[in-house]
């Protein structure tokens, strides 16, 4: 007989359970707009916010609050997943989930700022108004000098008073669908020409055979000498060594 275990008013053992198959197609569901997979997902899933709210049990906020924003999480993270992204949903999930949760922490223990600082930061943003109605870039080492104080005081006093932001938070919202922080932030790591590169070299690689894809593979992914590469697929090392060269010359040509 299953445990009877009741957490923020939830009874777990009548949670339901799904194999990666049911949830699977529970996901393509949603994704066409079905309410009733969307929500039999969620409560499947709800062990997962159960498990991370217990990291916190000395947050100054109820458990039932806790929940409430885990919750909040995990419906973000369904009406967002795509079995595309190639990873598990609890894997996408938990991020989201702990954003909630901690957000919300944040919410309740907020910092109390010393008058010092924000009679600082009062003086920093009013002559930051000043500079900019000048035309005069209101840099932190320009407004130090026009408040005679150090450059790290005036970035202190910013920071002291800007609450931190969640990546998923909110910051267009239109007939239902959500514009996330995370949405504008630009990946300088994969570029159009970094990803124009990484086809060539994917077209490149499906030119070479599949004995000098393997050698490629076990050399540059897995970390293997060629003696060790050579024991593996039953040639000499000189041999691994001159398919290697060869395999190696064709990406350049093709990819140049």
């Amino acid at each position: 007989m299953t445990n009877k275990v009741v957490i923020c008013g939830v009874d777990t053992s009548k949670l339901p359970r799904l194999t990666n198959e049911e949830s699977k197609a529970l996901l393509l569901e949603i994704k066409n707009g079905n309410n009733d997979a969307k929500s039999k997902f969620i409560m499947a899933n709800i062990r997962l916010v159960l498990s991370i709210i217990r990291r916190f049990p000395n947050a100054k906020v109820s458990m039932d609050d806790l929940f409430q924003a885990g919750v909040i999480g995990l419906i973000k993270a369904t009406d967002n997943f795509d079995l595309k992204f190639g990873v598990m949903f609890s894997t996408y999930a938990v991020p989201m989930i702990l954003g909630e949760i901690k957000r919300l922490i944040r919410t309740n223990n907020s910092l109390r700022v010393s008058r010092s600082i924000r009679d600082t930061a009062y003086q920093v943003l009013k002559t930051r108004g000043e500079l900019e109605k000048r035309d005069i870039v209101a840099t932190p080492d320009v407004i130090a000098k026009e408040l005679n104080i150090l450059e790290r005081e005036v970035v202190y006093a910013l920071d002291a008073i800007s609450d931190p932001v969640s990546l998923y938070e909110p910051v267009y919202s239109k007939d239902g669908e959500e514009l996330l922080l995370m949405d504008q932030i630009s990946d300088e790591c994969n570029s159009d020409e970094k990803w124009t590169e990484n086809v060539a070299l994917y077209n490149a690689v499906e030119k070479l055979n599949e004995r000098e894809r393997k050698i490629l593979y076990m050399r540059y992914f897995e970390g293997k000498t060629q003696t060790e590469i050579s024991t593996a697929i039953g040639l000499s090392q000189a041999q691994v060594s001159r398919l290697e060269k060869n395999a190696l010359k064709v990406l350049k040509n093709k990819i140049s």
